[in-house]
C-alpha cells in the first residue's frame, strides 16, 4: 500500500504540522525529493526566523496552527481531504516550565487531530519522544514495554507520554504510528535556540574561539565526555518516518534512532574534523537545574522498525556530521537551497 505515491496524492493531500520546524521542514523536503508537493503545512511562525525553512520548499498551502484548530473543530470532515497527517508540531523545549501550555499544545492538540484523522480513515503519524523513557532504567525498547512503568524526567517528556498512555488506554494506539525520536540533528534547526543540537552549537564555538565546551559528568560511572547518546541525522529520521507512514501494517510506537550509542567526545571530534580545526575540548559544570533531569545514556532498540522491512543504511556519525557541517553550516544554507 503506497500511501505516499504520486497517484494516490493526485486527489488527496498531506498535512504536516510543525512543517516549518526542524524535523517537519526536513520531512517536507524529503517528500519534495520524491516528487510530492500536494502538501499543507501548519505551524506557529512567531517572531523567529523559522519561516526561512519554508522558502526553498514546495507545498500547496500554509496555515497557522490556530487556523487549523479552528477548521478541525468547526468542520468535523475537514481532514477528509488528507491522505496522511504527520503531526510533528509541538513545544519541544525540555526546559519549558509552563506545564499547562505543554499539556494544551502537546497533549490536547494531539488528541483532537488524532480523533479527527482516524474518524476519516486517514493515516495518522505523530511525534512522541525518546524523552518518555526517562533515565532509561526501564529500558528503551518499543516492543512489549509497559508504558505505565516509564518515568519521564521533564514536563516535555511527560506531555508526550500522556498521549502515548491515553491512546493505549483508549485502544487506538495500534491504529496509528507514534515516533520516539532520539537525538536528531541536522540542517534547519537554526531557530531552536538552546534546543539546537550540540553539532550546531559546537560549530559556532569552533568558529568563535576554536574550542568545544562539553558538560562534565556528575556521575562516577561516566567519565567527562563519555556520556552517551543515540545521535540520528535528520535525513535518516525523515526516511524512517515516511517508511512507517507507507507501511499499513505498522502500528503503535516506534523508536527512531540509529541503534548505536556514541559519546559526546566522538561527536565533538567529528565536528573538529569536518571543520578542519585542531581538537580543543573544554569541560564545564552542568547547570544544577539540569543535573537531576539529564540522560547519561540513550540507545534506540530499532528491531521493531527493521521488522517492518526498513533496510536503509544509516549515515555514520562522522559522515553525517561532515554532510551537515560542510554542506549546510559552513555555507549557511538550509535544505533545498
Amino acid at each position: 500500500m503506497a500511501l505516499l505515491s504520486r497517484h494516490d496524492l493526485s486527489k488527496k493531500k498531506i498535512l504536516v504540522t510543525g512543517g516549518a520546524g526542524f524535523i517537519g521542514s526536513a520531512l517536507v523536503w524529503e517528500l519534495n525529493q520524491r516528487g510530492l508537493e500536494n502538501i499543507v503545512i501548519a505551524d506557529y511562525l512567531g517572531s523567529d526566523e523559522k519561516w526561512k525553512n519554508l522558502v526553498p520548499l514546495r507545498f500547496n498551502d500554509y496555515l497557522e496552527a490556530d487556523s487549523l484548530l479552528e477548521r478541525v473543530r468547526s468542520h468535523t470532515d475537514y481532514l477528509k481531504t488528507f491522505h496522511t497527517v504527520f503531526h510533528l508540531g509541538a513545544n519541544s523545549s525540555t526546559t519549558e516550565a509552563d506545564a499547562r501550555h505543554l499539556v494544551q499544545n502537546n497533549f490536547e492538540f494531539t488528541k483532537l487531530l488524532a480523533y479527527a484523522t482516524l474518524n476519516q480513515g486517514s493515516r495518522f503519524v505523530y511525534a512522541s519522544s525518546a524523552a518518555t523513557y526517562g533515565d532509561g532504567s526501564e529500558g528503551m525498547s518499543d516492543t512489549d514495554v509497559d508504558l505505565s512503568s516509564l518515568r519521564p524526567l521533564n514536563m516535555y517528556g511527560y506531555s508526550k507520554h500522556m498521549f502515548d498512555l491515553y491512546s493505549l488506554r483508549n485502544n487506538f494506539l495500534e491504529d496509528m504510528v507514534g515516533l520516539k525520536y532520539f537525538n536528531v540533528y541536522g540542517p534547519n534547526e537554526n531557530h531552536k535556540g538552546d534546543m539546537r543540537s550540540l553539532v550546531m552549537k559546537a560549530f559556532e564555538q569552533v568558529q568563535e574561539d576554536g574550542r568545544i565546551r562539553l558538560f562534565r559528568s556528575h556521575r562516577p560511572d561516566y567519565k567527562d565526555g563519555e556520556q552517551m547518546r543515540d545521535f540520528l541525522y535528520v535525513k535518516d529520521a525523515v526516511k524512517m518516518t515516511i517508511h512507517l507512514a507507507e507501511n499499513p501494517k505498522a502500528g503503535g510506537l516506534f523508536n527512531l534512532g540509529s541503534g548505536e550509542a556514541n559519546t559526546w567526545l566522538r561527536l565533538a571530534r567529528a565536528i573538529f574534523a569536518a571543520s578542519g580545526t585542531p581538537e580543543n575540548i573544554e569541560f564545564i559544570d552542568m547547570p544544577p537545574v539540569l543535573r537531576d533531569k539529564y540522560q547519561y545514556y540513550t540507545c534506540a532498540d530499532i528491531s521493531k522498525i527493521r521488522e517492518t522491512g526498513y533496510t536503509e543504511k544509516f549515515y555514520t556519525l562522522e559522515d553525517a556530521v561532515a554532510d551537515y557541517v560542510k554542506k549546510y553550516l559552513i555555507p549557511a544554507r538550509r535544505l533545498g537551497e
